[in-house]
C-alpha cells in the first residue's frame, strides 16, 4: 500500500485527496517506483481545474525522484536499487509510491539529491530544450527576453544563459524577485509589464530582442510580441495566466515577420536519446556548480491542497517540492 492524492473532480485546490492506495506488481515494461521526493509544478494545476483534461478520478503530478524497487519483465537498463527521476510521466507522481512505465525514467546521478532532482528535471529540461533546440543560434552577446525569470524554469535559463554568454531582461512581478533573478544571472530586470515594451525598446536601442521567452501567456502575449526584433522569435511555453489568444497571421507580418512557436516538454524528450542528451548536460552543470538549484518551498505531501493555494498565489519564488 502506498500513500497518494488523487481528485474525483475538476476545480480548486480542495478536490484533492490524501488517500490509501494498492500499488501492485508492475507488469511488462513497468517498474515500481518508491518515491523520495515529488515535484510540485505549476502545469500540474492545468489538471486539477480541467484546463488539461483527464479521466477521472485521476492521480496527481508527472515528476518525482526516488528508487526502482521492482522491475517487470521486458525491462532493460534498469534494475531494482536505481536511483531515477523523471517528468512527463502517466499522472500519479504524488505518491509515496507508483507502478509506472519504464521509458519515463532517467537514470539519478550519485551526487545529486532526490530533492534537487525532483525540483530540477522538469524544470531543468525545459530550460535546455529552450536554449540549445528551440534558439540553438543564441549565443554570446545575444539578448533575450524571460518572463516569470524568477519563477523555476526562469532561475534555471539565467543561469544557463549566463553560462553561454547570453544577456538576459528579466520580467519579474516584485523587487524581491528582481534581486533573486539578478543575483542568478540576469542582467537586467523589469518589475511588471506596464511599461514593458518601452523599456525593452530602450534597452536594446529601439531593435526588441531576438527571442522573447513567455510562459505567462495571456496577460504578457501582446506585450511579448512588441518585444521582438524584426524576424525574430516569439516562444510562448506556458499559460500561467490563460491560453494566449488566437494568433492573426497578418499582424505578424505588421510587426516585422515575426515567428511564433508553442512548444511543449514532451516532444523535446520523446526520443529517450535526446531526453538522456539534454538531461545529461543538465546534469553536468548541476554537479559541477555551474547550475544551482534552490528549493524554496516545500510541503508536505499529504498537504498537496495547501501547495497548490501558495503556487496559484504568485509568491512562490523558484522552485518547490512535495516531501515524502
Amino acid at each position: 500500500m502506498a500513500g497518494a492524492i488523487l481528485f474525483e473532480r475538476t476545480g480548486g485546490p480542495e478536490v484533492l485527496q490524501w488517500t490509501e492506495v494498492s500499488v501492485g506488481t508492475p507488469g511488462p515494461g513497468q517498474v515500481r517506483v518508491r518515491h523520495e521526493a515529488v515535484g510540485l509544478n505549476f502545469a500540474d494545476t492545468y489538471f486539477r481545474t480541467g484546463l488539461y483534461p483527464a479521466p477521472l478520478p485521476a492521480g496527481m503530478g508527472v515528476e518525482a525522484a526516488g528508487v526502482i524497487e521492482e522491475v517487470g519483465p521486458g525491462v532493460e537498463g534498469f534494475a531494482a536499487g536505481d536511483r531515477v527521476t523523471y517528468t512527463g510521466s502517466p499522472l500519479g507522481a504524488y505518491s509515496t509510491a507508483r507502478v509506472m512505465p519504464a521509458d519515463s525514467l532517467i537514470h539519478l546521478p550519485e551526487p545529486i539529491p532526490a530533492e534537487t532532482a525532483a525540483a530540477m528535471t522538469m524544470r531543468g529540461l525545459t530550460a535546455a530544450y529552450l536554449l540549445r533546440r528551440i534558439a540553438p543560434g543564441l549565443g554570446a552577446g545575444d539578448t533575450v527576453l524571460l518572463h516569470a525569470a524568477a519563477g523555476g524554469v526562469g532561475l534555471i535559463v539565467c543561469q544557463w544563459a549566463r553560462l553561454l554568454g547570453i544577456r538576459v531582461i528579466g520580467v519579474v512581478s516584485t523587487e524581491e524577485k528582481a534581486e533573486t533573478a539578478r543575483r542568478h544571472g540576469a542582467s537586467e530586470t523589469i518589475v511588471g509589464i506596464d511599461d514593458l515594451v518601452a523599456r525593452v525598446r530602450t534597452l536594446t536601442h529601439g531593435h526588441g530582442v531576438p527571442v522573447v521567452f513567455d510562459s505567462v501567456g495571456a496577460k504578457t502575449y501582446a506585450a511579448s510580441l512588441d518585444c521582438v526584433a524584426r524576424r525574430g522569435l516569439l516562444v510562448c511555453f506556458g499559460t500561467a495566466s490563460g491560453p494566449i489568444p488566437p494568433i492573426d497571421a497578418m499582424q505578424l507580418a505588421v510587426k516585422g515577420s515575426i515567428f511564433i512557436t508553442r512548444p511543449a516538454l514532451a516532444d523535446y524528450i520523446a526520443d529517450p536519446q535526446e531526453r538522456a542528451a539534454l538531461a545529461g548536460e543538465l546534469f553536468e552543470h548541476v554537479i559541477a556548480g555551474d547550475i544551482a538549484i534552490e528549493v524554496n518551498q516545500r510541503f508536505p505531501l499529504p498537504e498537496a491542497a495547501r501547495a497548490h493555494t501558495a503556487l496559484e498565489s504568485g509568491r512562490s519564488i523558484g522552485s518547490s517540492v512535495l516531501t515524502v
